[in-house]
């Protein structure tokens, strides 16, 4: 195997393994959502900005902020406080499976703003997962979960998104934008929420969130840069099964049986698109 390739795919793995924790981190905690929010950014910031110090390219960074960074940030901002409500609303792996269509929601962005239309294959997946996430949101009718489920969506929906403006400006600074949307997601977070009276020890937890969000977000894109971008999609989607495994293992929260055959759905949908390409489409 080539040693840049086999070295992409540790990296990209360990990132879907650390991605796979928020669910954990979030229902280790009694803070609200809103306070879970801040405290993961506040220490999420002060990670970022440690990272780029010492890669000596904050003030470059800051620099090409331009304005599809500000509206990469803003973007991003309502989705990661949907992320972190939706943890709180519904089970750790209707927020997994629902995520799961992230690449294929990217694949169909791509073709309505970039114009790079996806192949037939790639298509059906999109329908083959589209089915899955309304089969687990179909589990959640007539509970408090169908609203978690709905802000799940829409975090993915902003990752789609934001996949694209990258995609099409990739000058722009990514470091910049995560710092500029956590502080913008960290303001309602002030009005909505109380994070100054949460305890020292949930604190303490919050702050190793944010360390390994920072550590996740820093392999995959590390990783990202040695395979190609339909494998580093197929990897990273490890963290789909990783997430609901670990919240049954440590707070036993077993989900619906709707889950299990959307999210088998799901996974089958992107393991399909990333099917090898034997013609034009």
């Amino acid at each position: 195997m080539n040693p840049q390739r086999h070295t992409g795919l540790i990296l990209v793995a360990l990132s879907a393994l650390f991605y796979s924790t928020p669910g954990l981190f979030t229902r280790s905690v009694n803070a609200s959502g809103w306070d879970v929010t801040f405290w993961r950014g506040a220490f999420g910031i002060c990670f970022t900005f440690a990272f780029l110090l010492w890669r000596g390219t904050t003030r470059a960074e800051f620099a090409a902020f331009r304005w599809p960074a500000w509206i990469a940030a803003i973007v991003w901002a309502t989705g990661a406080i949907a992320y972190i409500q939706a943890y709180k609303l519904t089970s750790i792996a209707n927020v997994a499976m629902i995520y799961g269509v992230a690449p294929l929601l990217s694949a169909l962005v791509a073709w309505l703003y970039l114009k790079e239309a996806p192949r037939r294959i790639v298509l059906g997946a999109n329908v083959l997962a589209l089915v899955g996430v309304a089969i687990v949101a179909r589990g959640s009718i007539g509970s408090s979960n169908l609203f978690g489920d709905a802000l799940a969506l829409w975090m993915t929906i902003t990752v789609a998104i934001q996949f694209a403006i990258f995609r099409k400006y990739p000058d722009t600074p990514s470091s910049a934008v995560m710092v500029v949307s956590t502080l913008m997601a960290m303001m309602p977070s002030l009005v909505f929420g109380n994070p100054f009276s949460v305890p020292w020890h949930e604190i303490a937890i919050l702050a190793v969130f944010g360390a390994v969000f920072m550590l996740a977000a820093t392999l995959l894109m590390e990783g990202s840069k040695r395979l190609p971008g339909g494998e580093t999609a197929l990897v990273s989607n490890l963290e789909v099964p990783l997430q609901p495994m670990l919240a049954y293992l440590i707070f036993a929260e077993l989900p619906p049986q709707a889950t299990f055959v959307g999210g088998v759905l799901i996974i089958l949908a992107v393991a399909v698109s990333q099917w090898p390409r034997r013609d034009k489409r």
